[in-house]
């Protein structure tokens, strides 16, 4: 049986999440937005029966049990803890900080039988997944590199808002940085020993955004992860990312991943393959056309892998009767809140390696840090 869903965002995810839901037969019955008029507008527009600025108003709805977050990262981990507590099933986006991740697998751990899924929509990607399937079949041979460009137009809001704050969340590494760095370790079957990365902002002013405000969070980003190197004789992957936002025009995404023996690369949501010695690529999954709902804003890639992870939603309820209850199998390949934890970690020792120009090790946090410990160790140079 499907369950009833509730939506936390009015953003561009929102408006086309809400549309896929019920055309795979899910009821969304609640949404929240930070203002009762914002809310209301798209909750009308969208044909949800209630609305609200209230999150305990969504979380508390007896119709609801399965909640969708996509809201700035500050505040994710908060509905997202709560949600659990209260017994509802949570998708959400990533969190502003590896501590609110580390809060929200504590949490997740502790309730290990409702579903609790990162929102990274690339893994669901059709070319990706075939793209995977070639990958553990050797189509490459032992991997080598992976390459990555995202080029897109600016990713600001129209007016100053979390997306123009790097402390919150806001950036092309934090907003799309990690649903690479996620699908890179879903494809290679490997995490980031290390990690070397440079940002930049280079628009910090525009016309809508003036006078004492600037924007901190970066606008393009380079960086290199050695991903471990387990059963690999040459000591791991070697990736490369490049994204840039200050380009107006198509949007360009392309995945490249070389092996010993031929490469593999998606572009857009098409995958091409090439092994040593052909005469040149080779069309191994088209394009089969969009229909859905479009909007200019989410590049397709992420709106085709949102409806094939929507269609996985439905196909993971629908084996049970009980509401929130769902089958692992379809969501299998779903980015879990330790997979969250671990792509904040490396988008942090990212930042840490552009501030000090040398290759940083990630390491995942095992408990949460003592938020008085700066304080006692301040306290602790003064008696002495």
């Amino acid at each position: 049986m499907l369950p009833g869903v509730g939506v936390f965002g009015t953003g561009s995810t929102a408006r086309v999440l809400v549309p896929l839901l019920k055309a795979e037969g899910f009821e969304v019955h609640a949404l929240w937005g930070r203002s009762e008029e914002e809310a209301g507008c798209l909750a009308k527009e969208l044909g949800i029966p209630f609305h609200t600025s209230r999150s305990d108003d969504v979380l508390l709805h007896q119709d609801v049990d399965l909640v969708c977050i996509y809201i700035p990262p500050s505040m994710t981990r908060q509905i997202a803890v709560k949600a659990l507590g209260i017994g509802k099933n949570v998708v959400c986006e990533k969190a502003a900080t590896a501590v609110d991740s580390f809060k929200m697998v504590t949490a997740a751990r502790y309730y290990p039988q409702l579903l609790s899924i990162m929102g990274n929509t690339l893994r669901f990607l059709p070319a990706f997944v075939a793209m995977r399937q070639l990958l553990v079949e050797g189509y490459v041979g032992e991997m080598q590199v992976c390459d990555v460009r995202v080029y897109g137009p600016s990713l600001l809001d129209q007016s100053y808002g979390w997306t123009c704050e790097e402390l919150m969340g806001g950036g092309g590494l934090h907003t799309v940085g990690s649903a690479i760095i996620d699908l890179l370790s879903y494809l290679t079957g490997a995490r980031a020993q290390r990690v070397h990365g440079l940002l930049r902002t280079f628009v910090q002013q525009n016309g809508l955004i003036r006078g004492i405000r600037r924007v901190t969070s970066d606008d393009f980003c380079f960086f290199q992860m050695l991903m471990g190197g387990t059963g690999s004789r040459s000591g791991g992957v070697c990736c490369t990312v490049t994204l840039n936002f200050n380009m107006p025009g198509s949007f360009v995404h392309e995945v490249m991943v070389v092996g010993s023996t031929g490469r593999l690369v998606a572009r857009g949501t098409e995958l091409y393959g090439q092994r040593n010695g052909s005469n040149g690529e080779e069309l191994l999954l088209g394009d089969s056309g969009w229909v859905g709902p479009e909007l200019k804003e989410m590049p397709l890639p992420h709106l085709r892998g949102l409806s094939s992870m929507v269609k996985a939603l439905r196909e993971s309820f629908q084996a049970h009767e009980e509401r929130r209850s769902w089958a692992q199998g379809p969501v299998a390949m779903a980015p879990t809140f330790e997979d969250g934890l671990y792509v904040q970690t490396v988008v942090e020792a990212v930042k840490r390696s552009s501030c000090s120009g040398e290759w940083e090790c990630v390491e995942i946090m095992s408990e949460e840090p003592d938020p008085n410990h700066n304080l006692c160790e301040a306290l602790q140079r003064n008696k002495n």
